[in-house]
């Protein structure tokens, strides 16, 4: 069975809810069961908001590196390329970050 806290959004998994929250405290009457088909959706979204998080550390490691290549400034195509890749790391990475937004929006969290 899945719980969430009304106060904070956490998510427990067990038989109960627990006595207390463990992310903000709230007592054990904060907790709401989630019906077995939001709880399918959570546990279901969990792989894919965990790959996100990767596109998103990748996608910070690629600007990380396309910065170091601009600061080198070899030559103008290295450059060019380095500050494109620059530019769509940043975009995968808000890609990401939004379809994880919107799985919190749907409580697929």
């Amino acid at each position: 069975m899945l719980f969430r806290c009304t106060v904070c959004g956490y998510l427990h998994q067990g038989d109960d809810a627990p006595d207390f929250c463990p992310k903000c405290g709230a007592p054990k009457d904060k907790f709401v069961k989630l019906s077995d088909e939001d709880a399918k959706k959570v546990f279901d979204s969990d792989r894919t908001n965990d790959i996100h998080m990767e596109i998103v550390e990748l996608a910070m490691r690629i600007k990380d590196l396309a910065k170091e290549g601009i600061d080198l400034n070899l030559d103008p195509p290295c450059v060019d390329l380095f500050q494109k890749a620059h530019k769509e790391a940043w975009v995968i990475k808000q890609r990401s970050k939004a379809e994880m937004q919107g799985h919190m929006n749907k409580g697929k969290w």
